[in-house]
């Protein structure tokens, strides 16, 4: 499962639209299923909804306040010739054949107050009924990330091992991350003492 951040040219198609092909004519190569109608960017798509359909979501307390702004979801099924290759590939993986179809997925966009369209996008795979403050939540977790990466790499040492073994690089990783889960485990605890 997962929610990716996209960029706002990535195209889709309506989850509802199903490739078709045309007849064949009984000489050649039998026609592929095609998508017949042209796709559309995740900009346009959310920006054609309206922003009264987007619903305010607040998904964490930041240092200046809850933060909140407006979210919508949309199911789609991404386009492209990436995403149409990575189908076809998982398909064939998985059951042998591919019939065309691209997999359906979750369109969450963020409208902000104060701008006149969206600005930032993400798709998931996660079910239907992931509530939309999951969503957005899991979509905004990047700073957390960021922040144990750095507190690995500054505070415990990820980036100070000079070895030449694969061996000892394994070492070095798997003892700052034990350290990284011990300090998480300290934080989350209620009954440790706070620093003065």
């Amino acid at each position: 499962a997962y929610v990716v951040g996209i960029r706002g040219d990535i195209t889709v198609q309506p989850h509802d639209a199903h490739p078709t092909a045309p007849a064949w004519c009984g000489t050649g190569r039998r026609p592929r299923p095609r998508y017949r109608q042209p796709p559309v960017t995740v900009a346009e798509r959310a920006a054609a909804a309206g922003r009264d359909t987007f619903s305010e979501v607040t998904w964490r307390e930041g240092s200046r306040g809850p933060m909140t702004s407006r979210f919508l979801t949309v199911r789609v099924r991404p386009a492209g010739v990436r995403s149409r290759r990575l189908a076809q590939a998982a398909a064939v993986a998985r059951h042998g054949r591919w019939d065309g179809v691209l997999p359906e997925v979750r369109l969450l966009a963020e409208w902000p107050d104060g701008h006149d369209k969206p600005t930032r996008f993400w798709l998931s795979d996660l079910p239907d009924d992931t509530p939309i403050a999951d969503l957005v939540r899991l979509a905004k977790i990047r700073w957390r990330i960021e922040h144990d990466y750095r507190e690995l790499k500054d505070g415990l040492g990820l980036d100070h091992f000079e070895g030449r073994s694969y061996l000892g690089w394994h070492r070095h990783v798997t003892l700052t991350a034990l350290a990284q889960a011990f300090c998480t485990l300290l934080r989350l605890d209620p009954k440790v003492p706070a620093p003065a």
